[in-house]
C-alpha cells in the first residue's frame, strides 16, 4: 500500500475520533413543550362554595320632585337626614295658587248658584232645556277647576313617601323649580339590596333548581337551597345572612354575566349605606348535588381515533396531560355538556388541544397568546 494511502487512512480515523468526542459532549434536547390555555371545570368541591364581589343598593328607593312649578320656599332636610314616612321635606311658594284657588272658588260658587236656580226654572218652563244644559256643564266645569285647584295648592307641599334617608339634594332653597324636576332622592335603609354578577354556569344550577318539577310545586320552596352570606371588610369575619330576591334572565352586553339581587336587613351596630362594597359567599352545594352535568368550551372536546369525546386532563403537579374520554350532551352557544366522565374541578385544556399528545408537557398560556400549530400544520 503507498505510504499516502496509510496517512489519508490515519487523518480520516483521528477526524472521526474528534467528531464522535464532539458529539458526545452536546446536551440532550430537551423534551418538547406547548403553552395552552386551561380552563376550570365547575362543579367540584372547590367551586361548591363561591365568592363574589358585591354592590350595596337601597331596597326601595325614589326621586322626589314636585308636580307644580315654582320658587323653593323652604328646604326642611340636608344630605344624610333620616326622615320618617309622611314628613314635610320641602314647600314652594303657594302665594300663586292659592290666588288662583280663590277666584275659581268664586267661579265655582257663581255657577253653582246659577245652577240651582235653573233646576227650579226648567222645572216650570220658565227656561229652555238648552239653557239649563248650559248652565249644567258650566257648574260641572267650574267644579273640576277647583278640585285641580286645591290639588295644585296640595302639590306645592313635598311629603317623604315612605321611612328613609335622604341620600341627594338637587337643589337649593329659593331656586325656581319646575314640575316633575327632582329635587330630592330618598332611600330606605332598613333593607338593603347586595347585588352580585353571576357566571353563567352559575344561573343554569340555580335556575335548574328552582325548576318546580325537580324541588317541589312552589318556586318560594328552593329558596333554601340558596345559602348566601355577605361579609365587610374591617368587621372581623362577621357575615350578615341573605335572602334571594331576584335572577335577570337576560345576560349584561359587556360582561356575559346575569345581575343576581339579594335582600339583606341593615345592620345595627355599624353603618353599610347604598354604593358600599361587600363580599358575598354564595353556598351552592345543595345546587351542585342537583345539578350534576358540567359545561366546558367546545374546543375543549376533541375526537379519538375512533371518533369519540375526549378531553385533555393537566397533571398540575408533573405540567403535563393525558386524554379522558367523556360524554357529551347538549350544546349551547360556545359551550356543550359533559353528562360523564369529569367529576368538576379538573384543569382540562381549552385552546391547543388538536396539537397536544398523551403524556405531554404544557405551559400555561398567556391571555395575549395563541396556540402554536406544529411545522406543517395549519393553524
Amino acid at each position: 500500500m503507498p505510504w499516502f494511502h496509510s496517512r489519508l487512512i490515519v487523518a480520516c480515523l483521528a477526524l472521526a475520533w474528534v467528531s464522535g468526542c464532539g458529539r458526545g459532549e452536546q446536551a440532550a434536547p430537551e423534551a418538547m413543550t406547548r403553552p395552552v390555555k386551561l380552563f376550570t371545570v365547575e362543579g367540584g368541591s372547590v367551586d361548591a362554595v363561591r365568592t363574589f364581589p358585591g354592590s350595596i343598593d337601597a331596597s326601595q328607593r325614589a326621586e322626589l320632585a314636585f308636580r307644580v312649578s315654582g320658587q323653593l320656599q323652604e328646604l326642611l332636610v340636608r344630605e344624610g337626614d333620616l326622615v320618617e314616612e309622611g314628613q314635610v321635606l320641602a314647600r314652594l311658594d303657594p302665594s300663586d295658587y292659592a290666588l288662583v284657588l280663590e277666584d275659581r272658588q268664586a267661579v265655582y260658587d257663581n255657577s253653582s248658584k246659577n245652577f240651582q236656580r235653573a233646576r227650579e226654572l226648567v222645572a216650570d218652563g220658565n227656561i229652555s232645556r238648552l239653557d239649563f244644559d248650559r248652565m249644567e256643564a258650566e257648574f260641572r266645569s267650574a267644579s273640576a277647576a277647583l278640585s285641580q285647584a286645591q290639588k295644585d295648592l296640595e302639590y306645592t307641599v313635598l311629603a317623604a313617601p315612605f321611612s328613609g334617608r335622604i341620600a341627594q339634594r338637587a337643589v337649593e332653597n329659593f331656586e325656581e323649580v319646575v314640575a316633575k324636576q327632582t329635587v330630592l332622592w330618598l332611600q330606605n335603609i332598613n333593607q338593603l339590596d347586595v347585588v352580585i354578577n353571576l357566571p353563567e354556569s352559575v344561573v343554569r344550577s340555580i335556575r335548574r333548581s328552582i325548576n318546580p318539577e325537580t324541588v317541589g310545586t312552589s318556586t318560594r320552596s328552593a329558596e333554601s337551597l340558596i345559602l348566601a352570606r355577605a361579609e365587610f371588610e374591617g368587621r372581623g369575619g362577621q357575615s350578615f345572612d341573605l335572602k334571594p330576591k331576584e335572577v335577570a334572565t337576560k345576560a349584561d352586553t359587556q360582561t356575559q354575566t346575569f345581575k343576581a339581587t339579594f335582600v339583606m336587613d341593615a345592620p345595627t351596630d355599624f353603618t353599610v349605606l347604598p354604593g358600599m362594597t361587600t363580599t358575598v359567599q354564595l353556598d351552592m352545594r345543595q345546587l351542585v348535588n342537583l345539578d350534576e352535568v358540567k359545561w366546558v368550551p367546545v374546543r375543549a372536546v376533541q375526537a379519538g381515533s375512533g371518533l369519540e369525546p375526549r378531553v385533555w386532563v393537566l397533571d398540575p403537579e408533573t405540567m403535563t396531560v393525558s386524554s379522558r374520554a367523556v360524554s357529551i350532551g347538549r350544546m349551547s352557544g360556545n359551550q356543550i355538556e359533559i353528562v360523564d366522565g369529569l367529576n368538576g374541578g379538573e384543569e382540562i385544556v381549552a385552546v391547543g388541544a388538536p396539537y397536544l399528545a398523551e403524556g405531554m408537557r404544557v405551559t400555561r398560556m398567556e391571555l395575549t397568546e395563541q396556540a402554536i400549530p406544529r411545522a406543517g400544520e395549519s393553524s
